[in-house]
């Protein structure tokens, strides 16, 4: 029988142990999780009348109990001897290590790079820091990394935390180099993710100018938008040609006789009239019949909230 990876997890048998907090050390320690790692979290005991040590447990126990499912939760204080004898233990057992410290923080709790090499040389180090180099001691945030690479306007938050969860993708993947990096050395490697190249990595289709207000999916293309409807919004991305067409068609915008022919007509101005027009005055249920009929990208959204 070939194996598949329902039947054998890609990181069955990996040990992951996890110091981080908050958001991008849970995310990714989830993610290992979820590739067949057994995960543990090592945290500090919790105040008073907390559940946990993780700020996270406090801003929002879902979020928490979501990223935690799975895992075994060790409580240690590694000010602490005791503490620092339970890490050892579980360093011992462990293949890669996922810490989230500023880099000062690291050296005086003895999870850097310097303290742990020598000891455990086929454990491996996945850091998650805020940025590197100098500024590694920094203090900073999702929000800030966002700002930082251009990704914040208004004075709107952004919707989702877009820096941590790339930031906690490419810890996944740090692990997974890490491994085959092991595997290729017999010994342990130290690979860092810094958060502020997770939200700069993201901003590259805004700095190739993909996503700017003139830009193919910025607004450029009048197949590529977000429109009014009779009873609330369309995500339309009629971006290839093909589909460019059928929306064409579909909107009765002439001209439209080749799918290069149309993909040329959404950059006009009265193309965009006519796709906003036509959107108005069509329901979502409408368009959803729409978009399975020709067979058009669209995904029909209720009313922002707080418009009439």
């Amino acid at each position: 029988m070939t194996n598949t990876l329902q039947d054998r997890p890609t990181l069955d048998g990996v040990r992951v142990l996890s110091l981080a907090l908050n958001l991008p050390g849970p995310a990714a320690l989830m993610r290992c999780r979820q590739m067949g790692a057994h995960c543990t979290k090592l945290e500090a005991p919790p105040p008073p009348n907390a559940k946990s040590a993780d700020p996270m447990g406090a801003y929002n126990p879902q979020a928490y109990a979501v990223m935690h499912e799975g895992v075994e939760i060790v409580q240690a204080d590694l000010k602490s001897a005791e503490g620092q004898a339970t890490l050892q233990a579980l360093l011992a057992q462990t293949d890669v290590l996922i810490t989230s410290f500023r880099p000062a923080a690291s050296a005086r709790l003895g999870v850097d790079w310097a303290s742990l090499q020598p000891h455990h040389p086929r454990l491996s180090l996945v850091e998650i820091v805020g940025a590197s180099g100098e500024r590694a001691d920094e203090p900073g945030h999702d929000l800030t990394y966002m700002a930082e690479a251009g990704l914040v306007t208004g004075l709107d938050l952004p919707p989702t935390l877009f820096a941590d969860m790339a930031g906690s993708v490419m810890a996944s993947e740090a692990v997974l180099q890490a491994l085959l990096r092991r595997a290729a050395s017999g010994r342990g490697v130290r690979i860092e993710v810094t958060l502020s190249g997770a939200a700069h990595y993201l901003a590259l289709p805004h700095s190739w100018g993909l996503t700017q207000r003139n830009g193919t999916v910025g607004g450029a293309h009048a197949g590529y938008r977000v429109y009014a409807c009779a009873d609330g919004r369309v995500a339309v991305a009629a971006l290839e040609p093909h589909f460019a067409q059928r929306l064409c068609q579909a909107v009765g915008v002439p001209g439209a006789d080749t799918p290069q022919a149309a993909l040329a007509l959404m950059f006009r101005s009265a193309t965009h009239h006519a796709v906003a027009e036509y959107f108005a005055g069509q329901t979502r249920a409408e368009l959803d019949r729409l978009a399975a009929g020709q067979d058009i990208p669209l995904h029909t959204l209720a009313p922002e909230e707080g418009s009439e």
